[in-house]
């Protein structure tokens, strides 16, 4: 059974927060080969999306960052678990965030996102429209996305 928490930097234990700095630094350095300061200080504002198995253990995780005083809402480090892949928690993960935006940021007219180009036409299946040409962001292809919150 998956279960999901949202907590903020300070909420988390440190257990917590090894388990996610230690999957976002295996896939988004090692595996990506993309050498970048993986750890940076929207961590710290960030609401931090976990889901767990009934081992505790991490399977997919996704950060929500409060901007323009929180009526625009940036969706990141969005990542599944390499075991865990192909179940359909990239999905889930996604909108479950998209869920709990207007929970935890009841102000957010807009929500954003850099995405890996590959993942253009997932993304887009939420209702995320491109709002960028292709760019390298770290040497991988990213288009930046937005969709309006419905009221």
């Amino acid at each position: 059974m998956t279960k999901f928490e949202v907590k903020q930097f300070s909420e988390l234990t440190t257990k917590e927060l090894f388990e996610i700095y230690k999957l976002r630094v295996a896939v988004f350095v090692v595996e990506q080969k993309c050498y970048y300061q993986e750890v940076d200080d929207d961590d710290l504002t960030a609401y931090h999306l976990m889901f767990t198995d009934s081992t505790h253990h991490l399977t997919a995780y996704a950060r929500i960052i409060p901007e323009d005083n929180s009526t625009v809402a940036r969706i990141g480090r969005v990542v599944v678990n390499p075991d865990d892949r192909h179940g359909g928690k990239g999905r889930q993960l996604v909108q479950t965030a998209l869920d709990q935006i207007p929970q935890l940021m009841p102000d957010t007219t807009k929500i954003v996102l850099a995405g890996q180009e590959y993942l253009n036409s997932f993304y887009q299946s939420f209702g995320f429209k491109n709002v960028s040409d292709v760019y390298l962001e770290d040497g991988i292809p990213h288009i930046d996305m937005e969709m309006a919150v419905k009221d």
